[in-house]
């Protein structure tokens, strides 16, 4: 019985030092693993071409990806921005306003402000309680341009067994939606710049 308390503790033993050895290997190989790093030479910041592109280099260009939201190739809060993008989001701030003001008669069911998208939920006109509608928004670009916005819209009809059926919707639904969503950031635009 002795002989076999004193082999597990042997084997515990063991694992318990190659576990000790392993998790500062392990956190060098990460640590090594996470990127190249280097110092930044006073020649890079010669003239402000090359200070840009170290820039870009370190926090990404401004009209790409934003990670957590943090865009550093602007000054935080900055008023003067010309295409209105907020500093969190990744889309216009304008065009975001609008799209959730001109989709706020719809129940919302998500809006990630950092990919550009608003899906409402099902919409059932009150004078067409056999009717129901769903709209995406799709916002893409940081610049408040008359392209910078898709809306689709699908529809769902009542049947005889109360079963919803998908059926088309008009054709000029989605365009007046996006009319509707441009003419608002435009104004929201205007609004901004008098106030300053």
């Amino acid at each position: 019985m002795s002989a076999r308390l004193a082999y597990r503790a042997a084997a515990m033993s063991s694992r318990t030092s190659r576990i000790a050895l392993a998790l500062p290997l392990a956190a060098l190989t990460f640590a090594a693993a996470c990127g190249e790093t280097r110092a930044v030479r006073n020649d890079e910041y010669v003239d402000d071409s090359r200070r840009a592109q170290v820039r870009g280099r370190l926090s990404g260009s401004s009209d790409g990806l934003l990670v957590f939201g943090v865009d550093r190739s602007r000054p935080p809060g900055n008023a003067g921005d010309p295409g209105g993008a907020g500093g969190g989001l990744g889309v216009n701030a304008y065009l975001w306003r609008a799209t959730l003001d001109t989709l706020s008669f719809m129940p919302l069911a998500s809006a990630d402000p950092f990919g550009g998208v608003v899906i409402t939920d099902w919409y059932t006109p009150p004078s067409e309680p056999s009717e129901r509608f769903r709209a995406t928004a799709y916002l893409l670009g940081r610049q408040l341009r008359s392209d910078g916005v898709r809306v689709s819209v699908h529809r769902q009809v009542r049947d005889r067994n109360g079963a919803w059926v998908d059926q088309p919707v008009s054709p000029g639904t989605a365009a007046a939606l996006e009319d509707n969503i441009l003419a608002r950031a435009r104004e929201l635009r205007s609004q901004a710049i008098a106030a300053r």
